[in-house]
């Protein structure tokens, strides 16, 4: 039987441990100094080299060299499955027997925050009053369920997770020792999903040796569960430009190749997470659609909360409200008698609403109208953009191609514009009174502003407006497209007119 890689390429001394080399020279110090202390505590995430430098550190201080066969004076003890008292009770009584062949009897207590109360009660003695012959060593990756009486009897040293770069350089080595041909992008990918862990990162690619002569990260994407990023890039580009119909065709793309929610959720939260970062003018937007895509993992119906979450960041806010409902049966005539009398303050409606139900009538239908805003964004016909010339669409697009590399999020939205150009001003329609909105804030404007003026040899205002359907009928039929993915997701439901 072969042996693991992660065992094969265990560290056998304080130099060869890599990424922590703030406790290796400590230790190296102390060792040369003769300071020997009578307990160590190592804290830390899993797999990066806790039980090691403890094997380590237990044969340099009886002078011993490094093997991977037991010794009888280095002893070492799983918490977890050695946790009553009565097991502490008895490694207290044999503690005081002197080491048969070393200068120290050492014990190894790794996962130590697994002990019962009793259990820490017990060896706290031994700690306070060790004889001069013991010493031992702790490891546990959970310091915080340690008794403060224990932690503070204890050397302490804490472990960080691996650096990614010192990772991929500890893989690429060990890829290049056995043999295995694997690129730099399955690397990076492999040291990425170990989050720091030298041990779970080296038997990924002990795994990934198996997948193919040549391993790539499509590869590693397959083996590990994950949604091929042009998808997870296709999600990102649908959210940015406001297109509900395409993120759940492309949600229903990935969930038709196996891919797990939770895992795509966790892919498109790290793209949105690098994107901030990176710096963007819907930081806030994002990070809101950052804190909601925690939730996914835990639900108890991922793929639906995956959905809805989509949906909400993708499609722009109603303008008119909109209730889903079951259907219901036509209620009986009201008389001119019963019908409600009019508020003191009526309230005008909407200048777009959408049409009701045939199921529904008046009396069925939510009385809340929304009063219109006061700054409604000017409205232009349909028509008036239909003779838009092939000269204003290629300004347009270049003005796009010029903007996409720096401002991608506004790219993405003022990609959904329809231009036209009259005398000295150039005007962008929009369908979605989000998209101009946006658009036309003013640094945004300005930014299309200086890069038409470069592209066009002259300035241009730019005036943002609303497209208004010629056909209103057509347009209340449309209306219900964008959101008839989140119908489908309740079973089907009615629009009715508020």
């Amino acid at each position: 039987m072969g042996q693991a890689l992660y065992r094969k390429y265990r560290s056998k001394s304080l130099d060869e441990l890599v990424g922590q080399e703030h406790i290796t020279a400590t230790l190296k110090n102390a060792l040369r100094a003769g300071r020997i202390s009578h307990a160590y505590l190592l804290t830390g995430p899993r797999g990066v080299g806790k039980t090691s430098i403890a094997r380590i550190l237990a044969h340099e201080i009886n002078g011993l060299p490094y093997t991977d066969e037991a010794h009888l004076d280095i002893i070492e003890i799983d918490a977890a499955s050695n946790r009553r008292i009565d097991e502490i009770r008895d490694l207290r009584d044999r503690v005081a027997t002197a080491p048969s062949a070393a200068k120290y009897k050492v014990y190894i207590i790794d996962e130590v925050h697994m002990l019962t109360r009793e259990a820490f009660n017990a060896l706290l003695k031994t700690l306070e009053e060790p004889p001069a012959h013991v010493v031992f060593i702790l490891a546990t990756t959970e310091a915080h369920k340690l008794p403060e009486t224990i932690v503070s009897r204890t050397q302490r040293y804490t472990f960080r997770p691996v650096p990614r770069e010192q990772v991929i350089a500890h893989l690429r080595s060990i890829a290049k020792s056995e043999k295995i041909t694997i690129d730099d992008a399955a690397l990076d990918l492999i040291a990425e999903h170990g989050e720091g862990s030298f041990r779970d990162s080296i038997s990924l690619l002990d795994q990934a040796s198996s997948v193919s002569e040549k391993v790539t990260r499509a590869d590693i994407e397959r083996m590990l569960g994950l949604a091929p990023a042009q998808q997870i890039g296709e999600l990102q580009n649908a959210l940015q430009s406001g297109e509900g119909g395409q993120v759940i065709t492309t949600l229903s793309a990935i969930y038709a190749a196996g891919f797990e929610p939770a895992a795509v959720a966790a892919q498109l939260a790290a793209v949105l997470r690098a994107q901030v970062l990176a710096g963007t003018d819907n930081a806030q937007q994002l990070l809101a659609l950052l804190a909601r895509l925690l939730d996914v993992p835990g639900s108890r119906s991922p793929r639906q909360l995956l959905e809805i979450t989509l949906l909400q960041a993708a499609l722009p806010p109603a303008t008119t409200p909109v209730v889903l409902s079951q259907t219901v049966a036509t209620p009986a005539p009201v008389t001119a008698a019963q019908a409600p009398q009019p508020s003191p303050a009526p309230v005008q409606a909407a200048p777009q609403t959408l049409k009701a139900t045939p199921k529904a009538t008046a009396a069925s239908a939510p009385q809340a109208i929304p009063t219109p805003s006061a700054s409604a964004a000017p409205t232009v016909t349909a028509a008036t953009f239909d003779a838009t010339t092939g000269d204003v669409i290629e300004l347009w697009q270049k003005s796009l191609d010029a903007i996409k590399s720096q401002y991608n999020t506004l790219y993405g939205i003022a990609r959904m514009a329809k231009p036209q150009l009259e005398g000295s001003r150039l005007i962008l329609g929009f369908k979605f009174a989000f998209h101009q909105k946006r658009v036309n804030e003013p640094k945004n404007r300005k930014i299309f502003a200086d890069v038409v003026e470069r592209l066009y040899g002259s300035p241009l205002e730019i005036s943002c407006v609303l497209i208004e359907s010629d056909a209103p009928a057509a347009e209340a039929a449309a209306a219900p497209a964008d959101v008839s993915a989140i119908s489908n997701i309740f079973g089907g439901a009615e629009l009715l007119e508020s």
